[in-house]
């Protein structure tokens, strides 16, 4: 569950008690992440701290989904556990897409 979603469930943490009991500073740090504002997300520990706090609704691949897989990699295949991105398919640069990669100018 997104964080955004949890917060719009009846009976789910308040903004303000969210950030007491994951110790940030301000709820305006929670908000951001909760609209994705300049795509904000929480660091590791936050994320740690919000699947702590909201009793697992919001899980820690739900607050990171881009790199929770290579923060924690015992979690891959995990019961709820999204699919890892299979490293052989991962982005290497120009060459991995079909492109020749840049040459470097040549001294005339």
């Amino acid at each position: 569950m997104h964080l955004d979603q949890y917060l719009r469930e009846p009976g789910a943490l308040t903004v303000s008690q969210l950030r007491k009991q994951i110790n940030v500073k301000s709820d305006m740090q929670i908000r951001q992440w909760r609209h994705g504002y300049a795509n904000r997300q929480p660091s590791p520990e936050c994320a740690v701290a919000i699947e702590r706090a909201t009793n697992r609704m919001v899980m820690r691949w739900d607050s990171r989904p881009n790199d929770w897989h290579r923060i924690w990699p015992e979690l891959i295949g995990a019961e709820g556990a999204p699919a890892a991105p299979d490293p052989r398919k991962a982005d290497l640069g120009p060459s991995a897409r079909g492109k020749a990669p840049a040459q470097p100018a040549r001294e005339v």
